[in-house]
């Protein structure tokens, strides 16, 4: 899934938040799979939160603390998204064949 000098950004993060990163050219190894069900979850989580986003947003009995609730959701899967295409987008960029 890497070139064989590159890191593969992981879904989830370390101790203290900090980034984790695989390397590895084996796109079938057990943490590979690991990873992409995880990025499979993560956004399948923010779709579904997408759909709430909406339907509480078009509820007029709606409280403040059903839409801060939502928020807090929402902030964990746009992070979430955010590293899933962070990580897709520098494999695409690694995966790119030169231009002449």
């Amino acid at each position: 899934m890497t070139a064989s000098d590159e890191l593969r950004l992981l879904p989830w993060s370390g101790p203290e938040g900090k980034p984790c990163y695989l390397s590895t050219d084996d796109r079938g190894g057990y943490m590979s799979r690991l990873a992409d069900n995880i990025e499979a979850v993560q956004l399948g989580t923010a779709a579904e939160l997408l759909g709430r986003a909406a339907e509480t947003l078009d509820d007029e009995d709606a409280d403040q603390e059903d839409v801060r609730r939502l928020a807090q959701d929402l902030t964990g899967a746009l992070r979430d998204v955010l590293r899933v295409a962070t990580s897709r987008g520098h494999l695409l960029a690694v995966n790119e064949p030169p231009s002449f």
